[in-house]
């Protein structure tokens, strides 16, 4: 599938990005800091804090992860990383955080073009993930207009973390 070659993309970005970068201004993610789960821990959550993790996100990736707008929006279909108790971050950021209407991702990728500092890591996660969600998403519409606003989405955000590697 022509998402996996994204996947890949996605995945060796976040292993090279620089950890310490700041962002500036209006959140990208307003939704972040909204967790209505009530656990702290979920507050603001990230999924990468290491290499291990990165590697992890990859594999799970590979083992064919989908990001499904409404309901339950995370499917694993490797069990045994679904299991995983650090998955729970992953759901919460893919349920709760992630935009997943055509406006807010237009309206982030639109965001991310204006921008001219390096975004935070937890940003770029939560950007490359919004980026795998919109190509799953383009692969999966039947109707040709929303395909193609979809697939102008995904491109937008494909230029953007291209972009934020080169500040």
């Amino acid at each position: 599938m022509q998402w996996r070659a994204l996947l890949v993309f996605a995945y060796l970005s976040a292993s090279i990005h620089e950890a310490g970068s700041q962002h500036y201004g209006k959140a990208l993610f307003p939704s972040a800091s909204r967790i209505k789960r009530g656990t702290p821990a979920l507050m603001n959550p990230t999924f990468q804090h290491s290499v291990d993790d990165a590697n992890l996100l990859f594999e799970i990736l590979l083992a064919g992860m989908e990001i499904r707008g409404g309901g339950r929006s995370l499917l694993i279909p490797d069990e045994e990383l679904a299991s995983l108790s650090c998955v729970e971050k992953l759901e919460v950021l893919c349920e709760d955080v992630l935009p997943k209407t055509l406006p807010d991702v237009r309206r982030l990728a639109a965001e991310l073009e204006r921008r001219r500092t390096p975004l935070s890591r937890a940003d770029f996660e939560r950007t490359v993930l919004t980026l795998v969600f919109s190509a799953q998403t383009a692969a999966q519409v039947a109707d040709r207009h929303q395909r193609e606003m979809w697939t102008d989405a995904a491109l937008r955000l494909f230029r953007a973390v291209r972009k934020d590697l080169e500040l």
